[in-house]
């Protein structure tokens, strides 16, 4: 299996999330996002734990997901589904039902998959020079709905919008600027500053701490997806009763295709 999430004990009860996956600036694969799963339902379940830092390997955070997988289930509708369904979601859903309190510590690149996951955060603190986006429109397909209105929720609207239509790319200066970071900091200082931020979290009271979020996630009653959000979600993509009839589409195979032969998309 490609890849892999780590977590590790730490210190005074901060918990340590690695995201590994050499030689692909830690892409996800299907395999990591099983495990995100399973290491936040751990975390949820666990009394000892105050505060979770969670961190890629070396100098990236997250690049994306793993695109050498994806003609292996993306291009099947039924297939497509089950990644972003239970894979993909399984993995976010599970950091965001989870009552202990997240900071992410933001190296390098945090590309599609990245900013899903660093959305799911409550503190994120990056490098100066870490890059942010969702280039997947070169790709010939679209962000599922759960991820977008997420990500959209993080980031803001605008943001969104640029990221998925543009394929733009922002600088840490540029997310900070627009909300998306708690703090921006020199990139040999960003793994002390998270570190410290996580410290001062688990130093406070986790009962709290752990109501704070259950009533944040209270607040945030769309990301709960009632039925008629879930329908009306659904009603927007080009079938409206499957948001991945789009899988065998002709710009679909052309823009993973050409990922993966490196030259650029014919749309």
């Amino acid at each position: 299996m490609s890849g892999e999430v780590l977590m590790d004990a730490g210190e005074q009860g901060v918990v340590h999330v690695t995201l590994r996956h050499a030689g692909r600036l830690n892409a996800m694969s299907r395999g990591m996002w099983r495990q995100l799963r399973g290491v936040f339902e751990d975390i949820q379940q666990r009394s000892d734990v105050r505060c979770v830092l969670i961190a890629g390997e070396g100098n990236a955070f997250c690049a994306g997901g793993d695109i050498s997988e994806y003609p292996g289930f993306r291009f099947d509708a039924d297939t497509l589904r089950d990644f972003h369904e239970n894979d993909v979601w399984g993995g976010l859903n599970a950091m965001l039902q989870c009552d202990v309190p997240v900071v992410a510590q933001i190296s390098g690149a945090c590309m599609g998959a990245g900013v899903e996951i660093a959305s799911c955060c409550d503190i994120r603190i990056a490098g100066s020079s870490a890059r942010f986006g969702a280039p997947i429109a070169k790709l010939g397909f679209p962000m599922a709905p759960r991820e977008a209105q997420l990500v959209a929720g993080a980031v803001g609207d605008v943001t969104a919008r640029q990221m998925l239509l543009e394929a733009a790319t922002f600088s840490a200066p540029d997310m900070l600027a627009r909300g998306f970071l708690s703090r921006m900091v020199p990139d040999d200082q960003t793994a002390a500053e998270a570190l410290g931020s996580a410290l001062r979290i688990a130093a406070l009271a986790p009962q709290a701490a752990r109501m704070n979020k259950q009533t944040f996630r209270a607040l945030k009653v769309p990301l709960a997806l009632d039925g008629k959000t879930l329908v009306a979600m659904k009603n927007r993509v080009i079938d409206s009763s499957d948001p991945y009839a789009y899988a065998d589409s002709a710009e679909h195979r052309e823009g993973i295709t050409a990922f993966l032969e490196k030259r650029a998309p014919v749309f």
